[in-house]
C-alpha cells in the first residue's frame, strides 16, 4: 500500500496513559495525566516521561525529586480525561474527585488508591527538550492490587481493565492476548513415542 510521508512527528500510538501524583514542600498534592511515559530500562528499572515545564506538578516534580506513576483503568477514564485538561494551578483536583491517597512506602508522596498498580519514582535525571523535559525516573517501589496477582505471583495485567491513549481519544485494552513473548519461535510439545503405542 502507498503511504503518505509526514514531517518528523510523534506518530508513536497508542500510549500508556496515567495519572501522576505528586508533593511540594508545603505538603500540597497534585494529579495530573501525561500520556508520554516509557520503560527505558529493566535493571535497574527506570522509566522515562516527558513533561512540559509550565504544568504545576512539573515543580512540584523538581522540587521533591518525586513523583508517583498510577496506572488508570476504563473506571477511571473521566478523571484521567479531567486530570490532563484542568490546572492544578486553579483547583484542588484530588478533592474535585475526592480521591483517596495511599501514604507512600520508599518516598514521602502518596499514590492513588484507586489505581491497580502505582510506581513510585525518585528522579534520576532531567533533560530539557523543547516543549517537554524529559524526566528519567528510578522505580524504588510498586503497589499491586492483591486480586491481580495469581497464585504463582503472576501478575495478571489482563484483569486490570487498563486503558491507553491513542491519538487524543482513549481506549480500552483487549483482555485476551494474540500470543506471549517468544510464541513464535517456541517448539510445540511433541508427542511421546511410547504413549502412541497400542
Amino acid at each position: 500500500m502507498n503511504k503518505v510521508n509526514f514531517k518528523g512527528s510523534v506518530m508513536l500510538n497508542p500510549t500508556p496513559v496515567v495519572l501522576v501524583t505528586t508533593k511540594n514542600s508545603d505538603g500540597k498534592i497534585n494529579v495530573f495525566t501525561i500520556g508520554w511515559v516509557s520503560t527505558v530500562c529493566t535493571k535497574p528499572p527506570v522509566m522515562a516521561v516527558g513533561i512540559r515545564p509550565e504544568r504545576l506538578s512539573y515543580d512540584y516534580i523538581k522540587e521533591s525529586m518525586e513523583c508517583v506513576i498510577n496506572l488508570t483503568t476504563r473506571d477511571m477514564v473521566k478523571i484521567v480525561d479531567y486530570c490532563g485538561v484542568k490546572t492544578g494551578k486553579k483547583e484542588d483536583k484530588i478533592k474535585h474527585f475526592d480521591l483517596e491517597l495511599d501514604s507512600g512506602v520508599s518516598i514521602s508522596t502518596p499514590s492513588l488508591a484507586i489505581s491497580p498498580v502505582s510506581l513510585e519514582c525518585k528522579v534520576k535525571s532531567i533533560t530539557p527538550l523543547g516543549t517537554h523535559h524529559m524526566f528519567l525516573l528510578d522505580i524504588t517501589n510498586v503497589k499491586v492490587n492483591e486480586n491481580l496477582i495469581d497464585n504463582n505471583g503472576k501478575i495478571c495485567f489482563d484483569k486490570a481493565n487498563l486503558i491507553c491513549y491513542s491519538h487524543g481519544e482513549y481506549f480500552g485494552l483487549n483482555p485476551k492476548p494474540l500470543g506471549s513473548f517468544g510464541y513464535s519461535i517456541r517448539k510445540k510439545n511433541k508427542p511421546n513415542k511410547k504413549s502412541q503405542k497400542k
